[in-house]
């Protein structure tokens, strides 16, 4: 079969179904990748360096016999790997992409065609998906239902929670990889840097939306969020798109928000709390920070996330209702996330 190039709606439609190798150096595919794609480089991060001398100051064809120098040795162990990969996909189809389409995947995607794959290449490479993540979020909006409610409401185990329950969900705090405060990096990997989340974003929003054109439902649930989530803005169009979505407001008591905030961070070390509340001691003010670390000190943990959620509330009642937007306020009678995502979609009609 031979080598087929395609677009890059084409491409995103194939990698649903079989497995994409990204044939860039590891350190660009570490930097950020299309998600789920696998880190198949043709040369290492110093070999690259080599090949791309060699071309700007020699010339193509000696960087291409440096690069067959590299690549030769390496084509045994590839296919390996590639056999490895599609067996675990159940897949015998490859996709392949490098930076822009050119002689990097075109080696690699000649080798798995000589070897019998059926192979697809990406017109433009990461480049072209690059492009094309940073227009989706100005050509596309989405049908939301905004969860609001003051930290420690439990808007994240409730998304879970209707997820659960069939509905549609985006988690953005997942997809960034941070819970969203001071306090959201604990007990998670390093956040993705800033194009990676782009680019889940993107691809996330897409499938989405895709289920959400094919199903009898309205909209899809997300949670209020700032456009900062730890270290990552979210894209300005995207963000616009969630500040002007109907939004749910959920009233759950200060006792039961301080519980669900002690079940998540109370078990991390004093050291890294500490860390945590020196990070706000400016927006917060000097005295109320300095009283919440006594507190923490002094081993009394709940009253010193008192002192915490407090600031956290003022904060979020500046930020969030600043936009214009249709609010409805409930207050569940069960604050469990499960029996909340079961009354919120036992109403939804009325929404």
């Amino acid at each position: 079969m031979a080598i087929k190039k395609v677009s890059i709606e084409d491409f995103l439609e194939l990698a649903g179904k079989h497995p994409v190798l990204d044939v860039r150096s590891p350190g660009e595919y570490l930097h950020a990748h299309i998600p789920k794609a696998h880190s198949f480089p043709l040369f290492s991060d110093e070999e690259r360096k080599v090949v791309g001398t060699e071309y700007k100051q020699v010339g193509r064809q000696e960087a291409i016999k440096i690069g067959l120098d590299y690549f030769g040795p390496k084509m045994r162990e590839m296919v390996v790997k590639a056999e490895e990969i599609a067996q675990k996909s159940d897949s015998k189809t490859l996709l392949v992409h490098c930076w822009r389409g050119g002689m990097r995947s075109a080696a690699v995607a000649w080798l798995m065609d000589l070897y019998g794959f059926d192979v697809y290449l990406l017109e433009g490479g990461y480049k072209a998906f690059r492009k094309w993540v940073l227009t989706y979020f100005e050509n596309n909006s989405l049908p939301m239902m905004v969860i609001g409610g003051y930290t420690g409401s439990g808007k994240t185990e409730i998304l879970i929670e209707l997820e659960k329950k069939g509905e549609l969900i985006v988690d953005l705090e997942g997809i960034a990889g941070h819970r969203g405060s001071a306090f959201g990096n604990l007990g998670l990997p390093e956040q993705p840097g800033v194009e990676h989340v782009e680019n889940s974003l993107a691809v996330y929003l897409r499938n989405i939306s895709a289920q959400l054109l094919n199903s009898d439902k309205k909209w899809v649930w997300i949670e209020d969020e700032s456009r900062r989530i730890g270290n990552i803005n979210l894209p300005e169009a995207f963000h616009a798109n969630l500040k002007s979505a109907n939004f749910i407001f959920l009233k759950v008591p200060f006792e039961k928000r301080i519980d669900n905030i002690l079940r998540i961070y109370g078990q991390f070390p004093e050291d890294r709390l500490e860390d945590s509340i020196l990070r706000i001691r400016k927006r917060m003010g000097n005295d109320q920070n300095s009283i919440a670390l006594f507190l923490l000190k002094e081993k009394n943990i709940r009253a010193c996330f008192e002192i915490l959620l407090t600031y956290y509330d003022r904060f979020y009642l500046k930020s969030s209702f600043q936009y214009e937007r249709k609010s409805i306020e409930i207050t569940p009678e069960n604050f469990e996330a499960e029996e909340i995502a079961a009354y919120l979609i036992s109403i939804k009609e009325k929404l």
